[in-house]
């Protein structure tokens, strides 16, 4: 009897070990049934970059819009840049071929200022994308041509009279700009110079008369009243 009892208890032993043995599945179900949980996570946030393209080709239309100029900022800088250069070349002239010393003074005024100012206007033209003409044009050859071919006072009576209807024009275009102009950087060149350019022109309208006031209509007179007419 006793050997029995023993043989059972040891049954008894074994059937609880067994079962004690089985309890440790049920944690690794819950285990398994957190990972899809993971993954879904994973899933939902991977969406987020599809949002980042749509936000870059904001930043290409500020840079191409650069070079979109209406036909008349264009050609106000065209027409700028054909009279600048021929505002030193025709300075440079003046300094060459001038009889008093206050015009070849001016000329030389010229040659130093519109270079400046050729300058500032050619950076204006590589930042807007518009080629400057490399020449002075048709019309302001023809004007240095008629210029080379005289000297003494015949040539200062001349120049000063081609400076004085340069320069009422230049202004006059000028004013344009700065007031109507579309670009707002064309706009601020146009203004920024335009003072200078007022300067050239009271300087200009004292040396062909100067007794006169600066606001009357002097185009005709330098013809009339050249400053050195002592000698031809």
């Amino acid at each position: 009897m006793s050997n029995f009892k023993i043989f059972s208890t040891g049954l008894a032993a074994i059937a609880l070990s067994v079962a004690t043995g089985c309890t440790p599945t049920t944690p690794r179900d819950q285990n398994t049934s957190e990972v899809p949980s993971a993954r879904s996570v994973q899933a939902t946030e991977s969406p987020s970059p599809t949002a980042s393209p749509t936000a870059s080709p904001t930043v290409s239309p500020t840079t191409s819009g650069q070079n979109n100029l209406s036909s008349s900022d264009r050609q106000f800088i065209t027409e700028a840049a054909q009279d600048g250069l021929a505002e030193v070349e025709l300075g440079q002239l003046a300094s060459q071929r001038g009889r008093s010393n206050v015009v070849k003074q001016f000329g030389q005024r010229m040659v130093q200022d519109h270079t400046q100012v050729n300058a500032q206007l050619k950076q204006l033209a590589a930042q807007k994308g518009v080629t400057l003409p490399t020449s002075i044009g048709s019309n302001n050859q023809q004007i240095k041509q008629s210029l080379s071919r005289l000297s003494g006072t015949n040539f200062d009576r001349q120049y000063l009279n081609q400076m004085l209807q340069a320069h009422e024009k230049d202004v006059t275009a000028f004013q344009t700009q700065a007031q109507q102009g579309q670009d707002p950087d064309v706009k601020a060149f146009a203004a920024q110079t335009l003072p200078t350019l007022q300067q050239h022109l009271e300087e200009v309208r004292s040396i062909v008369n100067p007794g006169g006031t600066s606001n009357s209509s002097p185009t005709s007179t330098p013809t009339s009243s050249p400053t050195p007419t002592s000698t031809p």
